[in-house]
């Protein structure tokens, strides 16, 4: 399809290039580097989303007292209870949804790695860069593909120590996180997903998803450091 293949033959040269660039440094982790380059990228280009996401969210922090009040005036009432939440929410000119723009704007860039590296061919050529490794492990292949040579292989191990590193960012998210209301479990649980979904795209992509979730845990920790008089 014309309207994938154009972002993925793109994100192509983009990253062979910017491998190319760190070869001479980098030797054979030129091209994961590449990948990592291309993520700090797309977050910096989206970083005045993160901005209004920080406000966001000191907005909602503003209101928590509020809310606690509605949620014990309301807790048997949950039709009421988001009546009065969304009202409030309408009020004070704050959204539930402002903390979620990040993530869904980098989701296009995300499928256009994942893709990159799921595709035997780019623009009619064979991708070489699915010849490309980490410590050994093919930036073409997912967990469950590097298996069969032994949990304790060297590309297994490499995505063992990658999903631990994963989970360390999610904890860290997670425990930072401030949500009050029946779906607090689930929220503070969301971090984690990441762990489970990056166990079955390839490497690369899910080198995309350490990087950009540790961005984003070094970020939300820079923005919304309080203010010193």
């Amino acid at each position: 399809m014309f309207l994938i293949d154009t972002p993925v033959s793109a994100a192509h040269d983009l990253v062979s290039a910017l491998a190319s660039t760190l070869e001479p440094v980098a030797g054979g982790l030129a091209t994961a580097g590449a990948i990592i380059v291309f993520t700090v990228a797309v977050r910096l280009l989206l970083s005045p989303l993160a901005v209004a996401q920080a406000r966001g969210e000191r907005a909602r922090a503003a209101l928590m007292p509020k809310m606690r009040a509605l949620h014990a005036r309301h807790a048997k009432n949950p039709e009421r209870l988001r009546r009065e939440l969304a009202d409030l929410y309408a009020s004070e000119g704050a959204s539930p949804m402002a903390g979620c723009l990040p993530s869904l704007a980098q989701l296009p860039f995300f499928f256009v790695m994942y893709r990159l590296f799921v595709s035997a061919s780019v623009a009619g050529h064979p991708n070489l860069l699915l010849a490309h490794t980490l410590f050994g492990a093919p930036l073409g292949q997912n967990l469950i593909g590097v298996l069969g040579a032994g949990l304790f292989s060297g590309p297994a191990l490499v995505f063992l120590v990658l999903l631990a590193l994963l989970a360390t960012v999610a904890w860290w998210t997670s425990r930072r996180l401030t949500v009050e209301g029946p779906l607090k479990p689930f929220v503070r649980l969301l971090p984690f997903a990441t762990v489970a979904f990056a166990a079955f795209v390839p490497l690369a992509a899910a080198l995309y998803l350490l990087t950009t979730t540790t961005w984003t845990a070094l970020e939300r920790t820079i923005l919304q450091r309080p203010a010193t008089a």
